[in-house]
């Protein structure tokens, strides 16, 4: 009996659609029969928009909450570096068209691993394929609303007059409804104080750390550690760096260090 193959797939999310992630992961399972280590690389835009589907794929997401051209990319490259050396894959499979990971793709070969790149259909070229052991482009597929049969509107065409006429007559007083129910909501909203916006990256180290929801003040190496769990900081990264960029939602309290979300709501 042959052995399964150890796999790791590793996703650019910035740079495919949701749709060729999809795909990917499939054609992996397809191919080997098993993905040991799923992991998509994002920022924390993307990694909303896309809870639901990563869930789905069993797929771990990997924020990256730094700034700047490539950040992604690296975090990529540089987490890829390091699960090598604890995972030992026997494949791992890079799902991007970017060229920039032609470095990486030598650097993981050298560690024994048979690299594999997935990339979508139109933005991939030549110089990204010739890089992997093997290349699959994948076509994306948007989503169109299915048309109406030619059937389905001789139904719509026969329903009879009667639903119309009801349909006018309960109209008016539904609309007059509908307008009392906003402008009681607009008045109610009006009067309560307005609570600031949660960014995307608050949003991610709150359900990283829910104890900081309370607004409490929070042992801050209990949320490192929090964070560190969840991929949202590396194991050498400081929290205290990292909250640095977010002074306008937290505030950091020294002696002894603890943390705190500005952005609860009053009590």
């Amino acid at each position: 009996m042959t052995p399964t193959l150890r796999v790791m797939l590793l996703i650019d999310a910035d740079n495919v659609s949701a749709d060729v992630i999809e795909q990917a992961v499939q054609r992996t399972m397809d191919e080997y029969g098993a993905i040991h280590v799923r992991r998509a690389y994002c920022n924390a835009e993307m990694a909303v928009n896309r809870q639901g589907l990563f869930k789905q794929l069993s797929v771990r997401p990997m924020v990256n909450l730094s700034a700047g051209k490539n950040s992604t990319d690296i975090a990529l490259a540089v987490d890829a570096i390091d699960l090598v050396i604890a995972e030992r894959p026997d494949v791992v499979v890079l799902v991007s068209s970017d060229s920039d990971f032609a470095p990486l793709v030598s650097r993981l070969r050298e560690k024994g691993c048979r690299v594999c790149g997935i990339g979508q259909q139109g933005k991939t070229g030549d110089e990204t394929v010739g890089i992997y052991d093997t290349f699959i482009d994948l076509a994306h597929h948007s989503a169109k609303p299915a048309a109406r049969t030619t059937a389905a509107k001789k139904v719509a065409a026969k329903v009879p007059a009667v639903k119309t006429a009801r349909a006018k007559r309960t109209t008016a007083p539904a609309k007059k409804a509908a307008t009392k129910t906003a402008a009681r909501k607009t008045a109610r909203a009006a009067a309560e104080p307005a609570q600031p916006p949660v960014s995307e990256a608050a949003e991610f180290i709150l359900a990283a750390a829910p104890a900081l929801r309370s607004g409490k003040d929070v042992p801050l190496n209990d949320v490192a550690k929090a964070l560190r769990t969840a991929g949202l900081l590396s194991k050498s990264g400081s929290s205290l760096k990292l909250f640095d960029k977010l002074t306008a939602e937290f505030a950091v309290l020294q002696h002894p260090d603890r943390i705190r979300w500005t952005g609860a709501p009053a009590a």
